[in-house]
């Protein structure tokens, strides 16, 4: 089965690519034809989530039978009442900048002692018409400095529940097995899996 992914973040292809099982093939953006970033001017991760699939989706027009997906994550710190939330990935401004979205955070809860956050994924499948969602949590702690080389992100900064680690020090092995992103696309997976069954059965 192939789908296109709305994204051109290299790393979350190569993150979700990981995840997948065989028999199915994704396609990103500059597969499809889309060197644009796709506004995201929705006010929660749900709704730029459903908006980044929807582009692509109209962009590859009606008679297209390929399903297409987008995903939007969020970092939602506890103390920050949320944030930063829908805007984690411009959190220190524009360019994008991981480096100065870290800054900012660490500078943002120098003097907090609530460190609590969650990470949280929501996937919009466009498919045969029809609009799904797939959701994918995971709590923790955010560090009191960066840690780690691997990942993206806010990696270095967050400890997931249950580990001393933070994601950028594991390995890209146990990240995809526990992290937000991969609860959700794991749901997308079943999902796909199932409808993938259930046509060759009715072909039957």
């Amino acid at each position: 089965m192939t789908l296109v992914f709305a994204s051109s973040n290299q790393n979350k292809i190569k993150e979700i690519n990981a995840i997948l099982p065989p028999g199915f093939e994704i396609k990103g953006l500059k597969e499809v034809g889309i060197s644009e970033e796709i506004p995201e001017p929705g006010s929660t991760i749900k709704e730029n989530s459903y908006l980044k699939a929807k582009y692509v989706a109209e962009h590859l027009g009606s008679t297209s039978k390929v399903g297409v997906f987008a995903d939007d994550s969020g970092l939602e710190v506890e103390a920050l009442h949320g944030a930063p939330g829908v805007y984690s990935a411009r959190y220190a401004g524009v360019p994008k900048s991981d480096e100065a979205n870290n800054k900012k955070l660490l500078k943002e809860l120098s003097i907090a002692t609530n460190r609590k956050a969650r990470f949280v994924t929501i996937i919009t499948l466009i498919l045969n018409g029809e609009v799904l969602y797939f959701e994918g949590e995971i709590k923790g702690t955010i560090a009191f400095e960066g840690r780690g080389t691997n990942g993206f992100g806010y990696d270095p900064l967050f400890i997931p529940q249950g580990y001393r680690s933070t994601f950028a020090e594991l390995s890209p092995e146990t990240k995809n097995t526990i992290s937000h992103r991969a609860m959700a696309v794991n749901k997308l997976i079943d999902f796909l899996s199932r409808t993938k069954s259930e046509t060759s059965n009715s072909q039957l």
